[in-house]
């Protein structure tokens, strides 16, 4: 849990402070007063810390104060927090890929504009953003499959958490429109990190026949994929195509640099301050939710060539735009 002091210790203030922004002490300067408190369910890795920092840019443009916060990524967790800031703040962004927020923001929720990040439902009342993961997910397998490869492997994240599910229907989609019915012995459950991806990789090398692709529903499970491919001296693309999602900064420095699809994390933040401030001239209107489109990115991962056929090496990156399913929401 975080507590006062890691609160301070981001917002670059004392602990007296904070404590006198949360109480609405006089005594705290306008430009210090807390107005927008950002709750997401991890603050580590390259995901999280480029949507931060496009809140962040948004909101300094429009000269308002933030205070970033994590939760547990629990219900119980979730209501805690939002307890803690209601009728404190006048902004607040929630991410709640794996939380059903229902209960925490309804009936009363918290007092102040709400913007929902990557929800598990959309909410009446309550603004949100989700990611074009189907299509995604989608794009990636159809990349695989012009390719040639045919045993196409995924590598899931946690059950519970929207985005890995939609990944998952993106994947077995691609497959069945293909002709191809997904197998559950290459559906392995992981949890987004690198170690499930190295254990997830190493238990699909022992399949009979192995995969010729693995898409991992990140890009850190990916790098545990390859992780696990190098020690079993598995050489990528040449013997097994690796894909990832997200294309995290570091995805490009990988060797070899990692086919992944594209999430504007940073605009992901950027949109979430807009609509946010956006919602208080849309107050007594229905709510908005906005899909962030993706990008296919390939890098050499996937360059496998199966056999009989030939061809060059592809470039070192070569963007796709994903075309978009209809579904509900404003694309952006």
């Amino acid at each position: 849990m975080v507590t006062i002091r890691d609160v301070a210790r981001a917002s670059k203030v004392s602990v007296a402070t904070v404590s006198r922004v949360f109480n609405e002490s006089p005594r705290v300067r306008e430009a210090t007063r807390v107005r927008v408190v950002v709750l997401l369910p991890d603050l580590h890795g390259e995901f999280f810390s480029e949507v931060i920092r496009g809140i962040d840019q948004a909101a300094r443009l429009r000269h308002l104060h933030l205070l970033v916060s994590s939760y547990a990524s629990t219900e119980a967790d979730l209501m805690a927090a939002l307890r803690a800031v209601r009728g404190r703040v006048d902004g607040l962004i929630v991410m709640t890929p794996g939380v059903d927020a229902s209960r925490a923001l309804h009936p009363r929720g918290v007092g102040a504009r709400t913007v929902l990040l990557t929800p598990e439902i959309e909410l009446p009342g309550h603004d949100s953003i989700s990611i074009a993961n189907v299509d995604g997910a989608r794009a990636m397998v159809r990349h695989l499959l012009g390719l040639g490869h045919r045993r196409i492997a995924t590598i899931t994240g946690p059950e519970r958490n929207i985005d890995a599910r939609q990944r998952l229907e993106g994947y077995r989609s691609a497959l069945r429109d293909h002709g191809l019915e997904p197998s559950p012995e290459l559906e392995i459950l992981g949890d987004f990190t690198e170690r499930s991806g190295y254990e997830g990789a190493a238990v699909l090398l022992k399949r009979k026949p192995r995969p010729d692709a693995i898409v991992a529903a990140n890009d850190y499970t990916a790098i545990g994929v390859l992780g696990a491919l190098q020690d079993a001296r598995v050489r990528v693309p040449e013997d097994l195509a690796v894909a990832g999602f997200d294309d995290v900064p570091m995805a490009r420095f990988l060797t070899p640099p990692l086919t992944t699809v594209h999430v504007d994390m940073l605009q992901l933040g950027q949109r979430a301050v807009e609509l946010l401030l956006g919602s208080a001239e849309a107050a007594g209107g229905s709510a908005r939710h906005q899909i962030l489109s993706t990008t296919l990115v390939v890098r050499r991962s996937c360059g496998s060539q199966p056999p009989g056929r030939a061809g060059s090496r592809p470039r070192w990156e070569r963007r796709r735009a994903v075309a978009a399913t209809p579904r509900g929401g404003l694309r952006t």
